[in-house]
């Protein structure tokens, strides 16, 4: 009984940091502000272009520090570098209440992105400390459970800072504060780790194995399905603002009702794939997922708008995680390179948003950016058929 207490104590608060690993989805919120707020004197030409550099800025990050994160953390280990992610996450909710300006907003969510991407790299590891053997994957899964969550209630705490505080932009200390207190419960926790094995390898030893096109389709998925995720987040509340008047606080529960049903979607997908085949699940979901959009482009009415946002985030809901599965299945010799390779992929979150603002601002309309968030689900309803994994179920 002693060492399971002992077991609960160590998981929450690794659990914990997953909560903080979902601040990063605050920036669809922070787009729309610094483009309602910020970039008023700008050119209507140039708006979302320039808003959409908010989640460029973050994501873009993922490219840059995955791999050498991973050899950051068998340096001075997985615990002190989920902290040293947590002191970046801190310092970097601070800075649009120091200044706020289009870019110190910048600055701000290029340094969420680094933390974000040193806490992506090592929380999951570190979970591999405290559980074990048929525990673990129930326990990934409450972490992803964890995040969702964090992204669902973003919103709303954006909303009470805005009435209650009189301003959004006090989510970021709110942000800080949980944050320092997950640091310091990490911190007191006493987690042993395993000697480091091996390596983590180079850029040219992980990004060698896109030579194999099975691994370079599921990279492209781990790209399109991550800017697909970020651009619903993105530009869900910037259609509701254009379609149907809303104020920004107002159009922010779009990416709540999002990620509600994302996070509905992922509970009820882990119950799911446990007894039927994810390459179906995969392909049956995205096709909804497509017809979803195809519906946006032309949709006006705001409880319309809003179901098929539910719709598309429950359908886009488990897909990563079937994709990261099937790259490992793929290559089990390449296990921690894939790993690397995968969690890489996240900067596809920089590089949709980036491309929504310029065919925007090029239409006039949001619809440029629902024709390329489209695009990236046609991709991943092609690679759903054309990759062959054998997932063990039928």
């Amino acid at each position: 009984m002693q060492n399971n207490n002992t077991s609960i104590t160590k998981v929450l608060p690794v659990l914990f940091g997953f909560f903080v690993m979902g601040f990063c989805d605050v920036v669809g919120i922070t787009a729309s502000h610094v483009k309602e707020d910020l970039l008023g004197s700008y050119s209507p030409d140039f708006r979302d272009t320039l808003s959409n550099l908010i989640p460029v800025a973050l994501f873009s990050m993922f490219l840059i520090f995955s791999v050498p994160t991973g050899m950051l953390m068998n340096k001075i280990g997985r615990k002190k570098t989920v902290v040293l992610s947590n002191v970046i996450t801190i310092i970097a909710m601070f800075i649009p209440l120091i200044e706020y300006s289009f870019i110190m907003s910048l600055v701000a969510f290029a340094l969420l992105g680094i933390a974000n991407t040193i806490l992506q790299v090592s929380l999951n590891p570190l979970l591999t400390n405290v559980v074990q053997g048929d525990k673990l994957t129930s326990s990934l899964t409450a972490g992803q459970f964890v995040k969702a969550i964090s992204s669902f209630s973003a919103p709303f705490i954006a909303a009470f800072a805005a009435a209650q505080l009189n301003n959004w932009q006090y989510i970021f200390p709110i942000y800080a504060v949980i944050t320092l207190v997950s640091t310091l419960w990490l911190m007191v926790t006493k987690i042993e780790e395993e000697p480091v094995k091996g390596n983590s390898g180079t850029f040219a030893s992980v990004f060698g194995i896109l030579k194999d096109k099975t691994i370079f389709l599921l990279f492209l998925g781990i790209v399109f399905v991550v800017g697909v995720d970020v651009g619903m987040n993105t530009a869900a509340p910037k259609i509701l603002m254009e379609r149907c008047g809303l104020g920004s606080i107002q159009a922010g529960y779009g990416p709540s009702v999002y990620f509600a049903l994302r996070t509905l979607g992922a509970f009820l997908g882990a119950i799911i794939l446990a007894k039927y085949s994810s390459k179906k699940f995969f392909r049956i979901n995205i096709i909804i997922a497509v017809v979803a959009l195809v519906l946006l482009t032309f949709t006006n009415g705001k409880l319309p708008i809003f179901i098929l946002y539910g719709v598309i985030g429950f359908t886009i809901a488990n897909i990563f995680s079937i994709i990261y599965s099937m790259g490992i299945q793929a290559r089990p010799d390449k296990g921690n390179e894939i790993s690397g390779l995968m969690i890489t992929g996240v900067f596809g979150g920089a590089v949709l948003p980036f491309l929504m603002g310029i065919l925007s601002d090029l239409m006039g309309s949001q619809l440029g950016g629902i024709i390329i968030i489209l695009v990236g689900a046609l991709y991943l309803a092609f690679a759903s058929f054309a990759i062959k994994v054998e997932t063990g179920k039928h």
